[in-house]
């Protein structure tokens, strides 16, 4: 198991050497560069009411996005879970997924994503105020993880993404792979967990949007006409991350527990940042979350999380939870997230 740690340690060290040269020395960001944005909306209320430091501190269905390694130490049989939030300028975010513990032979998961632009008309030179068209836009992912534990201390996990996102008649997908570890330390019981996030192919748009009949030589009574032609699109990456955290409980009694989380994140398309949460639980069944999203990011809009949560057993088989997070977004709206889930 020292292996483990050392390598991991390493990773953390790396990690932190390239925000401090990026702080020091500055970079250049590639804002804008990648497709697929809506893949950096972070899943489940309590992650986001804890700023998102979640590599380390996730042990629930929502892992399943932040660091599937985490999923391997799902207690319940299994869990569902589903997160709305009514997003900037009046487009919607949900999530959605599911878990089943097989003993000896690890966790399986599922999930689903949908981030939809709403309607709007189709307006042109010609007519300003529309030409009586709709369009509309929309993002998805599907996944499918699996996790393990290696030990009762160690665990990996993966991810496999289909990608698709829409504008009118035209799409672009691909593929991704999420890969993470997850390391409980005998030092109080402190946690590391370290992830590779949407590894995968680039995107281009493809569809009828893109095509067009073309006249080579620009003369209707001379050489060939109206040849079926499209527009070249760029390929452009999706988003990938590489997420390191730490998280402890830094006071567990009989009826209350305090813990904190430290993420570090080095995205492929911003400067690196780091995330903070803590939560404070009563029994177990009322919880208070506190966090701060994008500290050291170039010129974020994120800040500070909040978040509430109830989870209530019925029985040994059966329980129910229920998230809120709020989440600063400057001079932008700020955004409500709701989640609720099963514990079968």
């Amino acid at each position: 198991m020292k292996k483990y740690t050392i390598v991991i340690i390493i990773l953390i060290a790396a990690l932190m050497t390239v925000q401090t040269n990026a702080q020091l020395f500055g970079t250049t960001t590639k804002v804008g560069t990648t497709s697929a944005q809506f893949l950096k909306i972070g899943a489940g209320a309590r992650a986001l009411g804890m700023g998102g430091a979640y590599a380390a501190f996730g042990t629930d269905i929502y892992s399943v996005y932040w660091n599937p390694a985490g999923i391997a130490r799902i207690k319940s049989s299994s869990e569902i879970a589903f997160t709305h939030a009514n997003w900037i300028a009046e487009m919607t975010y949900d999530f959605a997924a599911a878990s089943l513990n097989l003993g000896g032979a690890g966790t399986v998961a599922v999930s689903f994503t949908s981030f939809q632009v709403p309607e709007d008309k189709v307006r042109t030179f010609a007519r300003p105020e529309g030409d009586g068209r709709t369009w509309d836009a929309g993002s998805m992912a599907f996944g499918l993880s699996y996790a393990k534990n290696l030990t009762d201390r160690f665990s990996i996990g993966f991810s496999a993404k289909y990608i698709q996102e829409r504008i009118w008649n035209s799409t672009a997908s691909g593929f991704a792979l999420d890969a993470g570890t997850y390391y409980r330390t005998p030092f109080n019981d402190l946690t590391i967990g370290a992830a590779i996030l949407n590894f995968g192919t680039p995107m281009s748009l493809d569809g009828r949007d893109i095509q067009f009949n073309s006249d080579p030589n620009e003369n209707l009574f001379t050489g060939p006409n109206n040849i079926p032609s499209q527009y070249n699109t760029d390929e452009f990456s999706i988003p990938m991350m590489f997420r390191v955290g730490i998280a402890m409980d830094v006071l567990d009694t009989r009826y209350t527990r305090i813990s904190g989380s430290v993420d570090a994140v080095q995205p492929n398309d911003n400067s690196g940042y780091v995330n903070l949460g803590a939560e404070f639980a009563y029994d177990e069944i009322f919880f208070i979350r506190a966090g701060y999203k994008s500290l050291f990011m170039n010129n974020s809009e994120e800040g500070l999380t909040l978040g509430a949560g109830l989870k209530y057993k019925f029985t040994a088989s059966f329980g129910i939870f229920i998230n809120y997070a709020y989440e600063q977004f400057g001079r932008l709206k700020d955004v409500h997230f709701f989640d609720v889930g099963l514990l079968l």
